[in-house]
């Protein structure tokens, strides 16, 4: 059985989704944030020495990492699902936007949110972040153009991974600067497989507002 070692409000979301659109049985272990620090609690080191979320553990191995876990589904339980065949073009640039979406596309998102926190002593640092966050945010956005999906007309697992980048930019208030990244997170937030993650995950703050 899968455990997924889920944590509120984190990249944990989209495991469940994934699991969801694959409709494989999986259980839940549920961790909280502090709610002061907004950070996890000790309790995930147990799972592994990081004590970061997601985890997770299946017959005696432990998987970190979203891309990693992601992958390691989509081989083990897939069987040829959301992802396009092993040793095509498609399959290399699947393989490109799983690697880019914690590799580069997070990064500036992440600066913005916490160089945003040390208010004046952050601001020259602003202008570089916002430069790196349309460059990022541009890329997606014209990768989108006239496709519902990252690969086309059907979801993969690279939109599963690059789902977090597109929320965060939402959260920040960027979707009428980037239309075609607003449309894809509005249309697979609609997806019964993502609401139904939703429904098992608890609150999720970067998700669809009901």
């Amino acid at each position: 059985m899968i455990v997924v070692h889920h944590l509120n409000d984190s990249r944990s979301q989209r495991i469940l989704w994934l699991l969801e659109e694959l409709e494989l049985p999986y259980e839940i272990k549920t961790y909280q944030r502090d709610a002061v620090t907004r950070l996890a609690p000790p309790e995930l080191t147990a799972v592994h020495p990081l004590g970061k979320s997601p985890v997770v553990t299946e017959d005696g191995a432990t998987i970190i990492e979203s891309g990693a876990i992601i992958d390691y589904i989509l081989r083990h339980h897939g069987a040829g699902r959301l992802a396009p065949p092993v040793g095509t073009p498609d399959y290399e640039q699947h393989q490109q936007w799983m690697h880019y979406a914690e590799g580069s596309a997070m990064l500036p998102l992440m600066l913005n949110m916490y160089v945003g926190r040390l208010g004046e002593a952050g601001a020259p640092l602003h202008p570089r972040i916002e430069s790196e966050m349309a460059n990022h945010l541009g890329y997606v956005d014209r990768a989108l153009a006239g496709r519902d999906y990252l690969m086309g007309s059907d979801l993969t697992g690279a939109d599963i991974q690059m789902s977090f980048v597109g929320e965060v930019a939402g959260a920040f208030g960027r979707f009428e600067t980037y239309p075609n990244i607003a449309a894809w997170v509005k249309r697979f937030q609609a997806r019964p497989a993502y609401q139904r993650a939703l429904d098992k995950g608890g609150p999720y703050n970067l998700g669809p507002r009901r």
